[in-house]
């Protein structure tokens, strides 16, 4: 499941930035995920590493939102628990939040936020 949503995300990015060039760097990957010794998970959370942050973030506002959140998940993948509070707090502070199973539900989400 990792790799399908790791190569699905990279798909989804490689559209945006074709599709979107000159907002191409405001679609962010936030590195949450991933093994990480106690050291550095020490470390990168006291730099503000915050867990169940979306894996993409689109950081354009539009005229009902500030931002979007994106998580990508793999078939019938489900948000953790630390997912659903984070977008939970994203989403009270005035941004949009989405789950993508496919590149069509991005393309489709990105299509709606920015119009």
């Amino acid at each position: 499941m990792i790799h399908y949503e790791s190569n699905l995300q990279k798909g989804c990015v490689k559209w945006f930035r074709l599709q979107h060039p000159h907002m191409a760097k405001l679609l962010i990957a936030v590195p949450n995920g991933g093994y990480r010794n106690k050291r550095e998970a020490a470390r990168l959370k006291s730099e503000g590493v915050v867990p169940g942050v979306s894996d993409l973030l689109l950081l354009i506002p539009n005229k009902h939102y500030g931002a979007l959140g994106i998580e990508m998940k793999a078939g019938k993948g489900k948000q953790t628990v630390n997912q659903l509070q984070w977008q939970e707090r994203f989403e009270q502070a005035g941004n949009k939040y989405v789950v993508c199973r496919g590149i069509e539900e991005f393309m489709q989400a990105i299509k709606e936020y920015l119009s």
